[in-house]
């Protein structure tokens, strides 16, 4: 059975970030936001652990994600990853897509586990990822 309101944990790896951009993940609006920075950083990844809220599910059965840490409408939540080099001014913002975030994988989450999606930190022609970057292959995965 399906609880009306719970945490879920998350977990954000953008793998091979480019180098010299500090990325750090939007909570909250722009204008009202705060920078929360990586949980772990190595020059091979960087990670960000955060919640979202489950309240209930989207008319479509998908599962509602609230909070903080998500943006965007109902439908198609996302989280922002914001890529700046604070010398130069140079900003941008990564959008991480939480619309395969399903019941399934919510439901089949071990104990102290958390969904995890990884992204590449690296564009198509080398430079930054920025925008909607996609989830890597396998997609959203169940981890401890």
């Amino acid at each position: 059975m399906r609880a009306d309101r719970f945490e879920l944990p998350l977990r954000i790896v953008v793998v091979d970030p480019f180098p010299g951009l500090e990325l750090v993940l939007q909570k909250g609006a722009s204008g009202k936001a705060a920078l929360l920075a990586p949980s772990a950083s190595s020059p091979e990844a960087v990670a960000f652990d955060l919640e979202v809220t489950v309240a209930g599910a989207l008319p479509d059965g998908r599962p509602r994600l609230l909070g903080p840490n998500v943006q965007g409408p109902p439908a198609e939540r996302f989280a922002y990853i914001c890529v700046g080099q604070g010398a130069t001014g140079w900003a941008g913002r990564m959008k991480i897509p939480l619309r395969d975030v399903g019941w399934a994988l919510i439901e089949g989450l071990p104990p102290g586990g958390r969904i995890e999606g990884r992204v590449s930190g690296r564009g198509r022609r080398g430079g930054p990822a920025l925008a909607t970057v996609p989830i890597l292959a396998p997609g959203w995965v169940a981890a401890r």
